[in-house]
């Protein structure tokens, strides 16, 4: 008897599980369908900003990027998906300074992990949420992230000079002034010395000029 009793028992709940089954099922057919059309919505197609779909370099309006190549987004990728080259380059000044060659991004390996976006010291990485990465080859997948050419580095400003000292300005000016003044005088007095070597002397045996006070006390 309790064996009939444990039977319809247990077909009493799969009656009621089946209604159950029925009833969400119901719900669904008759419930307004939100599947997305795509490719045919591509144009009109939204995709949230948080989405991760491809490791990019963060370029301005110059077309110049902050990556500084110093290898931290490197050594902090899981699957080393990353892989950075650097050359040195000579300033404008003259001076040397190590900067990015090749990016390199297996996009093919990438985990989304963003560890390498939240560790960049420059901020220098983003992901763009472009999904469209199908290809046929792996190998396509690999990219380099510093495509674009990257313009000349500008030469320094010259350093402005400091303002001088109004005191030790009016010196200079007083000291250049005495020199001034001092050689003037020296020429003048070259030019009266060089006057005076100049005069004639008088010829031999010539009579020597009268004094016209000498010759009124001799009458």
């Amino acid at each position: 008897m309790s064996n009939i009793i444990q039977y319809f028992s247990e077909v009493g709940k799969g009656i009621k599980s089946l209604v159950t089954g029925m009833a969400v099922t119901g719900k669904e057919f008759v419930t307004p369908k939100i599947t997305e059309q795509y490719p045919e919505n591509r144009a009109t197609l939204d995709i949230s900003d948080r989405f991760r779909a491809e490791l990019t370099l963060k370029y301005d309006s110059e077309g110049r990027h902050k990556c500084i190549g110093c290898g931290i987004c490197q050594m902090n990728c899981p699957n080393g998906t990353i892989q950075l080259t650097t050359k040195m380059v000579e300033l404008p000044d003259g001076k040397k300074k190590r900067k990015l060659d090749k990016y390199m991004y297996d996009l093919g390996s990438c985990t989304f992990c963003m560890l390498c976006v939240t560790t960049c010291p420059q901020g220098a990485l983003e992901f763009s949420n472009d999904f469209e990465q199908a290809v046929f080859t792996r190998d396509k997948l690999v990219k380099q992230l510093n495509y674009r050419p990257e313009p000349a580095d500008a030469a320094p400003a010259p350093a402005p000079k400091p303002a001088m000292d109004p005191e030790k300005l009016a010196q200079i000016k007083a000291e250049a002034l005495a020199k001034a003044a001092r050689i003037k005088a020296e020429k003048e007095a070259a030019a009266k010395a060089a006057a005076e070597n100049a005069a004639p002397a008088p010829a031999e045996g010539a009579a020597a000029p009268v004094n016209e006070d000498n010759k009124a006390n001799n009458q």
